[in-house]
């Protein structure tokens, strides 16, 4: 996931216009839907993406088995913990028509 650095998504709470929001779908329900499933897509990105990046810098000790933390893994979790959530990533990204979607009982 490597449009991390290029969101505009907010890190903080922001008021969101509700026919902004649900007018691809005309239906509220549906557009909380789709968001919250791409933010659940764009939590586990980030997630992976963190766990790689941690294991890289992490040093094992055989006698003890402890993974310790070095500055290295400490500035890679800040710029993680930094970064806007996934719910708020997922609405910017559908404000700006960035999501696929579709509805399959429709189409039937």
């Amino acid at each position: 996931m490597s449009n991390l650095r290029k969101t505009e998504a907010p890190v903080s709470t922001v008021t969101l216009d509700k026919n902004k929001i649900d007018a691809p779908t005309d239906n509220i329900y549906e557009a909380i839907s789709i968001v919250a499933k791409r933010a659940t897509q764009i939590n586990s990105e980030i997630k992976k993406e963190l766990i790689e990046k941690l294991e890289e810098f992490a040093t094992y000790t055989d006698s003890l088995e402890e993974i310790f933390e070095n500055k290295e893994q400490i500035e890679v979790s800040k710029f993680y913990e930094k970064l806007p959530k996934p719910h708020a990533i997922a609405v910017e990204e559908w404000l700006n028509d960035k999501i696929y979607y579709r509805n399959t009982e429709k189409e039937a």
